[in-house]
């Protein structure tokens, strides 16, 4: 019903299978009202559309149509529909005549795509009392729809919506419960009055509480988000679906929506965007039109905008740039800063989404760059990594480091009593933002050189590097840090070391490589890999490193745009043989068995366990319940996603194990 085709952090463009077609996630429903349709919302990129079940059931007329003709004659729309059941109205008048059960069965009965149980939409910021008690009828609700909907045997798809007000713990009980009852849809509920009061970093909390407990194989529907400024925060945060009037609603108020923000009509003196009604017509044009029409062409236009948000948020996460474009997004409102702050709280959580390797380079756009998936996994990366006696940090130069770093390094200060330093039990580092240290055996390793950060160096970077210093030379029996690195930063209780000039970098292929591969696959990988008559090739263009064999076997190649070392027969065989179950290891069950010894691909269902520090693209081992090596490939999903997907590809199989 879900699949995912391509990811950044939590961010996924997915499909979401109905029965009137696919729709292609992240996406936006705009809201149907079901007696006053004045926009074609299809004409404008509208895959998917969202109208109120309720207000067709009070409406004698319209429920008729609707029984008689189905729901999508009724509002015109051939694609997918989801319906409400009347929850909005519920939170407005506080009562609706109709029951869980009804509006279900009815909701069935116009065939809707989708449908939703009649959950109690509870407002942020209410008392706990309240919000229990309200949590308990939804959870009820949720149940019996669910248990409604199978008894029955209905086609349509099901919403059982998240609640909890704004306290976290409660959000969390609710995703967990339902996520317990197998629906097909988790939308987040009541989270309007949060954006439209601006607690976006509340916004952040209740979404992000909400994804932790809810299954990764389903869409994520954020109800009532539909201005496009939010977008991009929305979808990094694993949100797969949108609903709003917002483009009709701003229109009659004569209000623009731009990535921006919103622009007033009076205030205008300029058209804000190159859509067809931006270009067609200025401000004075639009101000004197009859209302009906100014209107209709104010909400073409904030459809327009909308769209193409999504649009561009869907190629950012094919390149591997959303968080990139989620910074410079939240930087069009101080309460969208503070709220992007507050999601580096969530680093971790993103780091089990994010992939390893990207298209495109990670560009550091201010201190929020720092708490993002890349850095926080180089930091775990770089202390599990075993450390030599001595430090040697570095100033940054060109990238990549180690291609321009050799020889005599330039003068260098010590903390406390210095000693004679042994260059073979020296570690050589890189001090830069945004990575902090970065050692030149792996600094061609994604993202270590792909990536840019201004040289100018905000307070927050500076104050990063500084900490870096510190807990790093806990580690060593003597650090030494280069004279333009203590003079950048005015590092004190730092003595000028005497012996400078000994002092020498020296590149070593088979400790690169070596490094390389602990990094990648685990600390061990790297003899595990390369023992023998290590033989390295380089491209005769570029001086890279492309092919490693032991002899004439190969082992592995390396990737030029990203240095990770794809794996042959003899180096999986390698590595299955030295690193400790389950680590680099897919277990796919008997089923699978005969297909992975033949090279095809793993599919999600047949997977029984993984490593879970498994994540998108890396290269992994695939092996049966008893640890027998039948192939390696790819990974195309993260640990947890592979564990809870029923449909779709796990595992790009490179080769099996067949002889």
């Amino acid at each position: 019903m879900f699949e995912i085709k391509a990811k950044d952090n939590m961010g996924r463009v997915g499909v979401l299978k109905t029965k009137h077609g696919e729709v292609k996630t992240p996406a936006l429903m705009p809201v149907i009202h079901p007696r006053k349709q004045t926009i074609d919302v299809g004409k404008y990129g509208a895959d998917i559309v969202i109208t109120n079940a309720y207000l067709i059931y009070k409406d004698e007329n319209l429920k008729q149509k609707a029984i008689d003709e189905g729901l999508h004659k009724l509002i015109n729309f051939d694609g997918p529909i989801m319906t409400d059941s009347g929850s909005f109205q519920l939170s407005v008048y506080g009562d609706v005549e109709i029951t869980n059960k009804e509006v279900i069965e009815f909701q069935e009965l116009i065939k809707t795509d989708i449908g939703t149980s009649l959950d109690i939409p509870t407002a942020p910021f209410v008392d706990r009392e309240k919000a229990e008690e309200d949590l308990k009828i939804t959870l009820e609700r949720a149940k019996e729809a669910v248990d409604y909907k199978k008894e029955q045997n209905m086609g349509m798809l099901l919403n059982s919506v998240v609640q909890g007000s704004t306290f976290l713990d409660l959000r969390r009980e609710c995703a967990k419960e339902l996520s317990k009852l197998d629906a097909d849809l988790y939308p987040i509920g009541a989270v309007v009055p949060l954006m439209e009061s601006y607690h976006y970093k509340d916004l952040v909390d209740v979404v992000m509480n909400s994804m932790g407990e809810l299954p990764d194989n389903t869409a994520r529907h954020l109800m009532g988000a539909g201005h496009p400024m939010i977008f991009a925060l929305c979808v990094a945060m694993g949100c797969d679906l949108f609903d709003s009037a917002a483009y009709i609603l701003y229109a009659e108020d004569d209000r623009l929506l731009s990535t921006r923000g919103t622009f007033k009509l009076e205030n205008l003196q300029e058209m804000p965007c190159s859509c067809e009604v931006c270009s067609k017509y200025t401000p004075d044009d639009l101000r004197a039109m009859p209302k009906e029409k100014r209107r209709d062409l104010i909400a073409q236009h904030n459809l327009h905008v909308s769209f193409a948000e999504l649009r561009l948020i869907k190629q950012a996460i094919y390149e591997g740039s959303l968080m990139e474009l989620v910074e410079e997004r939240c930087r069009s409102h101080p309460a969208l800063l503070e709220a992007v702050r507050q999601l580096g709280n969530y680093s971790k959580d993103l780091e089990k989404y994010d992939p390893r390797s990207k298209k495109s380079a990670f560009f550091y756009t201010g201190p929020e760059s720092l708490c993002r998936s890349e850095v926080l996994r180089h930091m775990q990366k770089l202390r599990e990594m075993p450390k030599k006696s001595n430090l040697v940090i570095l100033p940054p130069s060109r990238k990549p480091y180690s291609k321009f770093t050799s020889g005599k390094l330039g003068e260098f200060y010590v903390q406390g009593q210095e000693s004679e330093i042994d260059l073979n039990d020296t570690d050589f580092m890189v001090l830069d933002v945004p990575f902090g240290l970065i050692p030149l055996e792996i600094d061609e390793v994604y993202p270590l050189s792909q990536n840019d950060a201004p040289r100018i160096r905000d307070v927050d970077a500076i104050e990063f590097l500084e900490d870096f210093i510190n807990e790093f030379s806990e580690y060593y029996e003597q650090v030494l840090i280069h004279s333009r690195v203590v003079n950048n930063l005015e590092l004190e209780s730092y003595g000028e070391y005497s012996q400078s000039d000994e002092i020498k970098y020296t590149k070593d292929d088979i400790k690169k490589v070596k490094a390389i591969a602990d990094y990648q696959f685990g600390i061990g990988a790297g003899e595990a890999l390369f023992t023998g008559k290590i033989n390295i090739e380089k491209s005769k263009k570029t001086g890279k490193i492309r092919h490693i064999y032991d002899g004439k076997a190969l082992i592995v190649n390396m990737r030029a745009s990203d240095s990770y070392l794809i794996l042959s027969k003899e180096g999986a065989r390698r590595l299955h043989g030295k690193m400790p179950y389950p680590q680099n290891r897919v277990v796919v069950n008997k089923d699978s068995e005969p297909f992975a010894l033949d090279g095809k691909s793993v599919f999600c269902k047949f997977v029984v366990e993984c490593d879970e520090n498994i994540r998108a693209k890396d290269e992994v081992l695939i092996v049966n319940e008893e640890d027998k090596l039948l192939a390696y490939g790819k990974a195309l999903l993260g640990a947890c996603e592979i564990e809870q997907f029923n449909t779709g590809q796990a595992i790009k199989t490179r080769k099996g194990m067949k002889k």
